[in-house]
């Protein structure tokens, strides 16, 4: 485990771990943590050696938003400019995390706050353990959901559901948002981390390559039409067709014996 002191850094078997690491703190972002996690999903993207990226929390939190110890009012000051707080640090992660054309997980293994939350809701799939909740704290501040939240909360679970979080800030259980289908599942909590260990090394192991495209197209199918995503699916079938990674897993088919993927 290597550290940046904020995230911490683990690469084996083709999956990178990387740690919120301010436990003291639940994990809450600061300039120095965005930099942190930024530089490993930076890693994950360009280091041919990580087929996957597994995402969670030191401690008792995943993450409770940002860290507002340096935004307390009383100090006087100017007021802060929150929009060029999320165009600096939110906005470039969450497009980050989006754009891995590699499997993301997160593993969220306490309380995930606010942009906490929704840094975890931006990864492709989200493992809690059932003693983590999910909270859209904005609302307690007389914010506005950021980090990508008004737009996951309402694809994922409608308007209706979308605006009662984010009105009134109410914690929504692990149990829960697998429930609506704001998560994939939610586990006890001893079996979370092997759970998510388990899941990133069978992605690692996967075709990586066609993985990459299907984020891609599934990220597309919000916007798009029928006919636009039947184009799309035709044009990244014949790139998944040319791939080395498709060669062999027919081949390992036809033989009868397990798929040696390469990613390419």
């Amino acid at each position: 485990m290597t550290a940046s002191d904020t995230v911490l850094q683990r690469l084996s078997g083709g999956v990178l771990t990387l740690v919120l690491n301010r436990p003291d703190k639940l994990n809450s972002f600061n300039a120095q943590m965005h930099g942190a996690l930024r530089a490993g999903i930076a890693r994950a993207a360009q280091d041919d050696q990580v087929r996957a990226a597994l995402l969670t929390g030191a401690g008792r939190a995943f993450s409770a938003g940002q860290d507002l110890g340096d935004r307390d009012p009383r100090k006087g000051g100017p007021k802060p400019d929150l929009g060029q707080t999320i165009g600096q640090f939110y906005n470039p992660l969450i497009r980050a995390i989006r754009a891995l054309d590699k499997p993301v997980i997160a593993a969220v293994n306490g309380v995930a706050a606010g942009a906490g939350a929704n840094v975890a809701l931006a990864c492709d799939i989200v493992l809690a353990a059932e003693s983590a909740r999910f909270i859209q704290a904005f609302a307690k501040l007389g914010l506005v959901p950021d980090a990508g939240g008004s737009w996951a909360l309402t694809q994922r679970l409608g308007e209706a559901r979308a605006k009662a979080l984010a009105l009134t800030a109410e914690p929504v259980s692990a149990t829960q948002a697998a429930e609506w289908g704001l998560i994939w599942r939610a586990l006890p909590d001893a079996d979370l981390m092997p759970a998510a260990e388990a899941l990133a090394n069978r992605l690692a192991n996967g075709p990586t390559y066609g993985f990459g495209l299907t984020k891609q197209a599934i990220h597309a199918a919000s916007t798009n039409s029928l006919d636009a995503q039947l184009d799309l699916e035709e044009d990244f079938q014949r790139r998944a067709g040319f791939s080395d990674d498709y060669a062999e897993g027919v081949t390992a088919f036809l033989e009868k014996r397990q798929p040696r993927f390469q990613g390419r």
